[in-house]
């Protein structure tokens, strides 16, 4: 007895995966590589606006403040807090993805040797061109990240998840955890200044602007789709 095999239709766009429909979904072979690139240059991106010094992205506010009091690296305060937010997922009942727990490790890792092997220029003009370049940067390796469709990075999950707890929209609840972050990283004596202002202005409508280029159609039947542009 033969059966007809119903015909799956690739999705356009962003869906809602589980850990495991994000793996069954098809084209490994893209998705995995931009996954993995993506999370390396958003590591280099990380390490250009230190070597800048004109100002870190919110959360690296917070790493670098935190790197004040605890004798680790950089890249390291990122895993670590990365893994302190991933906590933070299990009472918003977040699941994690292969992408969840690559962002956390690759991230940190990336910017360790980017750090070791990028040094501080002493020409304002190339300080910069360090922090600009690393806004837009982040930008494009945050597309790449998004859409291969692997799974949320940690903080970003803690944002969806605070925002389907809370009911609160999306924008208000990243706005709320960038601002806690940047109060608690400079308390701790982090690095703020016009990189940080410039990422918090640059940093969406980059990845928006990049997002449609880098999203991987998927086999996802029933998936929800998740939006691509606004906040609300």
């Amino acid at each position: 007895m033969s059966t007809i095999a119903r015909p799956v239709t690739a999705r356009p766009g962003l869906t809602d995966l589980g850990p495991v429909a994000q793996l069954r979904a098809g084209r490994l072979g893209r998705r995995l590589p931009q996954l993995y690139v993506g999370l390396v240059l958003y590591g280099v991106s990380l390490a250009m606006m230190v070597r800048g010094d004109l100002g870190l992205a919110p959360w690296d506010v917070l790493h670098s403040g935190l790197i004040r009091h605890v004798p680790i690296t950089l890249g390291q305060a990122v895993v670590v807090m990365s893994f302190v937010v991933l906590v933070a997922w299990i009472p918003l009942r977040e699941t994690p993805g292969i992408g969840t727990i690559s962002n956390a490790l690759v991230v940190g890792f990336s910017a360790d040797a980017t750090l070791a092997l990028l040094h501080h220029p002493d020409a304002l003009v190339l300080q910069g061109g360090l922090m600009v370049g690393g806004v837009a940067l982040c930008g494009l390796a945050s597309a790449m990240y998004i859409g291969a469709q692997l799974g949320r990075g940690p903080r970003d999950g803690l944002m969806t998840g605070l925002h389907r707890r809370t009911g609160l929209s999306l924008r208000l609840v990243r706005t709320g955890l960038e601002v806690a972050v940047v109060l608690i990283g400079l308390l701790l004596g982090g690095v703020a200044g016009l990189g940080t202002v410039l990422y918090a202005l640059a940093i969406g409508p980059l990845t928006q602007l990049w997002l449609p280029r880098w999203t991987v159609s998927v086999d996802a039947p029933g998936a929800s789709p998740v939006r691509m542009g606004g906040s609300d």
